[in-house]
């Protein structure tokens, strides 16, 4: 709380929680009034010709906007706001025109699992919370242009996510342009002959539904019925991003399955290389980058074919098992192959009987292989993701009666089933070359398949499988022309891959860790899909005057999950249930039909990955974003730049799913040429967390962390003594502090101050409330050097500032400015309180020392400057005055103190004017030690310029 103190002995006039709150009301009263953060585009109802700022330098500085919980803010969220606000106010009065604003991210599970909890209606949740989240921030004092707000549940809004998957739907990748392009220019390639189709008739003999096909295959959006991830906590699919490492749902904690399932898909895969490559024009951290690149994870290699033999299972046709290696050196070495058992060719090739010399340990205790993989796939099936590929557990597996055949060697080898391999990872089958891969050795030790070793082991390996490299050996078919023994590893694979493309079995190839993205959920709250499905389950794209596709009213919320037992059953989606919105008739130009409408949503990131681009045209009814307002605040600087955001603040756990998706759709909309930047975010910033002490009593429960206090370096509630704890801040820890209280007790200026003066801004702290006090009391000492706290009358004189005056306040706007630039707040908090403190010693302030002072505190704490501001005689906001700026000729120290060592010890100290010459420092140095020396001439003096003398004896 505030300081205390009898009421009688605080001076009429001084800086108080309550002054503070009045002064806070009237100010954020006062630039909303006065629209005082407005930010003025170059064209449209935005545009301002008279505003200050009006053709200035540009500024954006963007948040990662947030999900508004019912919960609140509490005092760790708002760091990295109050960060951008403290950096986008300096910029502001550097002479830029800033754009910073916030939103909303307001389609979720959290609302949507509340209403299947109470039957409130997401949207009134939503509301609710984002009414309250923008009290909380307002509060707090932030500059933002609330002009430009918008959240992602608003029908302005998602009528135009709608728009861009469309943009994506009917696009296309081009490998040899390296854009996406329209799918109107790939028809009339394949029309005009100048594209050959896939099997390489021409385009007029294909029927209406090949074509469609054809082109749909090809679509950045796509419809796939694949392996996904069900989560039937959550009653939906997620996408690769949204699921732990354990294999649970990273919302909520709940056990994800592999369940084929049609989905919606985006090809963010065909942008891989790009990227990649683009990362290096980034200017953001590079763990962030090294996470990117390492979930893209391009690997480069061959695709192999292995022919399958012919079985009894009736499957017809010159079948082969596609494998991905980038090891293709080591393919002499493949003696066996494994299938996931999802594996779209498992059916096929499984034959009615074992044939004849399956060893027993092959068949899982099965008496027919049909029975043995249907009971290996329903086990595999109950298991995660993470489950299937521990390193730890045993490996298991089965044979499915099939033979493929080694193309180097034309040995036959068998084909398993196991769970160790996953469908949705390179092309679900492995060629498994035990002698060069642990996992492969361990399930060729445990199913008594022969080992062949390609590579030769370094000197003195004793072990089992050897992952290093080396010279190929065992790897020769002179009857087919190829010999790699004796070749290192790069040239062994440049000859493989070079012999398979000539021999037909096989080619080069680069492939990616990262699939492609996972775009439905089968729940209710979140953006419709601008489809809609024909009497041949088609998906038809509305046209643009059709948008948005609203989300209709239901009386049921929850989805309906099946059984994880049951893969042939499918879930019930909330929208499926409203027949009525779900069968429409149409007319899409070939008169009125009745169509079906997809009754899965889109994603909760959909929304997040645009809504920066919104931001500069909110009321562009035409255009998700005008042409010119989007060059203006986004385009590239110059030939080469990426474009972009000029600052990005968040935390660091979105490095994956929410910056590679934005980026992705960010890319599509510049292939096609509706955004001139190829990257929406130039500069990211990972600002830290505010971590807090949380309090457990002798039975295990949490207390409350405000009521605890501290004895002899032991904790205590009441008599009670408890043990702290160190982490999270959080309801169920009860040590939630929210910035409201904080505002109540000392004032949102305050509350800015500490937790911009706590430590550098991207990294973790403890937050301790009573050290606010500290803060507070700075603010204090503001006021005090200017205005009497017994009178309310100035204290600042229109005398010049003395020397060591003049001097100290350009050298701290010297490194204020610098810290501002380089976002370093603590430090330059750190220095108005060392200009501050001397301020206050002196008998008045001059108005030379204090109005700069205001100004350079007005980033931290606006209120309390504004109001400073205007009672030094100001009429107009400060939001629009020129930064200070240092005088070059006062940041020359006139002179310099030199610390004297003897033998690596201090034994003196010298002050000596700024440029003296060596000589002199050196005389000056001997005559302050001459006492330690006693008499005895040194061996060697050292001077080091500026900085000490080191005296030898």
């Amino acid at each position: 709380m505030s300081e205390a103190a009898p009421a009688g002995d605080i001076p009429p006039y001084r800086y108080t929680a309550a002054l503070a709150d009045e002064i806070e009301q009237r100010w954020q009263y006062t630039w909303e009034r006065e629209g005082t953060f407005h930010a003025p585009n170059p064209t449209g109802p935005l545009a301002d010709p008279d505003h200050p700022r009006a053709g200035a330098e540009k500024l954006y500085v963007l948040d990662m906007f947030p999900y508004p919980s019912g919960a609140g803010l509490h005092v760790g969220h708002p760091l990295g706001y109050i960060g951008t606000d403290c950096f986008a106010r300096y910029q502001r009065m550097a002479g830029r025109n800033v754009l910073h604003a916030m939103g909303f991210d307001a389609f979720g599970l959290p609302a949507e699992q509340y209403a299947v909890q109470t039957g409130t209606h997401p949207r009134t949740t939503t509301e609710a919370n984002i009414a309250r989240y923008k009290e909380q921030l307002r509060r707090l004092g932030l500059a933002h242009d609330d002009r430009r707000s918008v959240a992602t549940f608003d029908t302005d809004f998602y009528r135009w996510t709608q728009w861009i998957f469309l943009q994506v739907f009917n696009s296309w990748y081009d490998q040899d342009a390296r854009k996406a392009r329209p799918v109107a220019e790939l028809i009339a390639e394949f029309a005009g002959g100048t594209r050959p189709t896939p099997d390489g008739r021409p385009w007029a003999e294909l029927t209406v539904a090949e074509r469609r096909r054809v082109v749909d295959d090809r679509r950045l959006a796509y419809v796939s019925e694949a392996p996904v991830n069900w989560c039937p906590g959550l009653g939906t699919v997620l996408a690769n991003e949204e699921v732990t490492a354990d294999g649970r749902s990273d919302r909520g904690n709940f056990p994800v399955f592999k369940r084929n399932l049609k989905q919606w898909m985006m090809r963010i895969t065909a942008y891989g290389d790009r990227l990649i490559e683009d990362l290096d024009t980034l200017d953001w951290p590079e763990p962030i980058k090294l996470m990117q690149r390492n979930w893209i994870g391009r690997s480069t290699g061959a695709h192999i074919d292995f022919p399958i033999v012919p079985t009894d299972s009736g499957f017809a046709g010159e079948a082969r098992v596609r494998v991905f290696t980038t090891r293709p050196d080591t393919v002499f070495g493949a003696t066996y192959m494994v299938l996931a058992p999802e594996h779209e060719l498992v059916d096929a090739l499984v034959p009615a009987a074992w044939p004849e010399g399956t060893k027993d340990a092959w068949t899982g205790g099965h008496a027919g292989p049909r029975a043995a993989v249907e009971a290996y796939r329903k086990a595999a099936a109950a298991k995660t993701d993470m489950e299937r590929q521990s390193e730890t557990k045993e490996k298991t597996g089965v044979f499915v009666g099939a033979y493929a055949t080694n193309p180097v060697t034309g040995g036959q080898i068998p084909i398993f089933i196991a769970d160790y391999v996953l469908a949705g990872y390179g092309t679900g089958a492995i060629m498994a070359v035990p002698a060069q891969d642990e996992r492969d050795w361990a399930f060729a030790e445990v199913f008594d398949l022969p080992i062949v070793r390609t590579v030769q082991p370094s000197d003195g390996f004793d072990g089992k499988a050897y992952t290093g490299d080396g010279p190929a050996i065992n790897s020769a078919a002179p009857e087919r022309g190829l010999d790699l023994n004796g070749l290192e590893v790069a040239d062994a694979k440049a000859a493989i891959i070079a012999w398979l493309e000539a021999d037909g079995h096989g080619t080069g190839a680069v492939t990616y860790r990262l699939r492609d993205w996972l775009f439905s959920r089968q729940r209710y709250w979140g953006e419709p899909f601008p489809i809609v499905y024909d009497e041949t389950g088609a998906a038809i794209a509305l046209p643009e005057e059709m948008l948005p596709v609203e989300l209709p009213e239901v009386d049921d919320f929850s989805p309906k999950t099946f059984d994880p037992d049951d893969a042939a059953s499918n879930p019930e989606t909330p929208l499926s249930r409203r027949r009525d919105w779900v069968e429409v008739e149409l007319d899409l130009g070939d008169g009125p039909k009745r169509y079906t409408r997809e009754t899965n949503v889109m994603p909760q990131w959909a929304g997040s990955c645009w809504y920066e681009l919104r931001y500069l045209d909110p009321t562009s009814a035409d255009r998700f974003v005008g042409a010119e307002n989007e060059r203006y605040w986004m385009g590239p600087r110059a030939e080469g730049d990426c474009g972009g955001t000029d600052l990005y603040v968040g935390g660091a756990e979105h490095a994956v799913l929410h910056l590679l998706y934005a980026r992705f759709w960010h890319k599509v909309l510049y292939d096609l040429g509706h955004v001139s930047s190829f990257e929406p975010y130039r500069k990211l910033f990972n600002q830290g967390m505010i971590q807090a002490y949380a309090y457990v009593d002798p039975r295990g429960s949490y207390v409350q962390a405000e009521e605890v206090v501290e004895r002899d370096g032991a904790w205590f509630l009441g008599d009670e003594e408890v043990r702290r704890e160190y982490g999270k801040m959080g309801k169920s820890l009860k040590n939630v502090v929210t910035p409201d209280d904080m505002c109540a007790a000392y004032g949102a200026d305050t509350f800015r101050v500490y937790e911009m003066s706590m430590g550098p801004l991207e990294m973790s702290r403890p937050w301790e409330t009573r050290a606010v006090v500290g803060s507070y009391r700075f603010l204090q000492r503001v006021w005090r050097a200017v205005v009497d706290e017994q009178t309310g009358e100035l204290r600042v004189t229109d005398d010049p500032a003395d020397e060591a005056t003049r001097r100290l306040l350009h050298k701290v706007i010297d490194g204020v400015r610098g810290d501002m630039e380089g976002i370093r707040f603590n430090t330059a908090i750190a220095k108005l309180i060392e200009l501050t403190n001397a301020l206050t010693r002196l008998p008045a302030t001059s108005r030379e020392a204090a109005e700069p002072l205001v100004l350079m505190l007005a980033p931290f704490a606006p209120h309390i400057a504004e109001e400073l501001w205007r009672r030094l005689g100001h009429d107009a906001s400060l939001a629009y005055t020129d930064f200070p700026v240092a005088d070059p000729a006062l940041l020359v120290a006139e002179t310099v103190t030199y610390p004297v060592q003897i033998n690596g010890k201090v034994r003196g100290r010298i002050e000596v004017a700024a440029d003296a010459s060596e000589d002199d420092v050196r005389a000056a140095a001997l005559a302050a030690v001459e006492s330690a020396l006693a008499g005895k001439p040194p061996r060697k003096v050292i001077v080091i310029k500026g900085r000490m003398v080191s005296v030898v004896a």
